[in-house]
C-alpha cells in the first residue's frame, strides 16, 4: 500500500481564526507579558496555598523560597562571570554543587522546609562574598526585582528565627569550609 493511499481517509479541515485565537490564548510562553502573569499567578497560588496549610510562618518561609531560583541564578551566573574574581569563585563553585546534589541537610522531599537549607546557604554564602565582588557585577548578574543584599538579610533574620540553631551551625560550617578553600 503507498503513503497516498494511506493517507486517503484522512480528512483535512482547515482552522478558523477563533480557534487559533484561542489556541495562541492558552499558549504561555509565546508573550513575554503572559509568561511573567503567569509566573506571578503561581507565585501567588503557592505563598497562599502554604499560608493555608502552614499558617504565617509557612507562608512567609515559603515567599522567601520563591527567591531561591533567583539567587541560584545569581550564582551560576557569577560562577560564569570572568568580572568576577577566582578566589569567589572557588566559593561559588561549591555552592553550586551543595544545590546541585541530591545530598541535603534538610531533605528537599519534605514539602516546603525541604529547600529551605539550600536558601539559606546560597544567601550565607553569598553576604559573606559581597564585600569582594564589585556591586555592579551582583546587580548585572541579578534577575530578581528586589534588591539583593535587602533580601539575603531579610532570609537571614528570619531563618534564624525559624531553623534550629543545629541546622544553621551546619549550614554556617559548610560555608566556612568553602572559605577556607579560598585562602588555600
Amino acid at each position: 500500500m503507498s503513503v497516498k493511499q494511506d493517507c486517503e481517509h484522512i480528512k483535512v479541515e482547515e482552522i478558523n481564526q477563533d480557534t487559533i485565537k484561542d489556541i495562541e490564548d492558552k499558549i504561555v510562553y509565546t508573550d513575554e507579558k503572559k509568561l511573567l502573569n503567569f509566573y506571578e499567578k503561581l507565585r501567588c497560588h503557592c505563598i497562599q496555598s502554604a499560608g493555608k496549610k502552614t499558617g504565617k510562618i509557612g507562608k512567609e518561609i515559603t515567599q522567601l523560597l520563591l527567591f531561591l531560583p533567583d539567587f541560584a541564578m545569581l550564582v551560576i551566573r557569577l560562577f560564569i562571570d570572568k568580572r568576577t574574581p577566582k578566589r569567589v569563585k572557588i566559593i561559588l563553585g561549591g555552592v553550586i554543587t551543595y544545590l546541585f546534589t541530591p545530598w541535603d541537610i534538610i531533605p528537599d522531599f519534605i514539602p516546603i522546609i525541604g529547600y529551605v537549607d539550600d536558601l539559606v546557604l546560597v544567601v550565607i554564602a553569598l553576604n559573606s562574598m559581597l564585600n569582594e565582588i564589585d556591586p555592579d557585577i551582583v546587580m548585572d548578574n541579578w534577575s530578581g526585582k528586589e534588591k539583593p543584599l535587602t533580601l539575603i538579610q531579610q532570609i537571614i533574620a528570619v531563618t534564624e528565627k525559624f531553623l534550629s540553631q543545629n541546622i544553621l551551625v551546619r549550614i554556617k560550617k559548610i560555608v566556612t569550609n568553602l572559605l577556607a578553600e579560598k585562602e588555600k
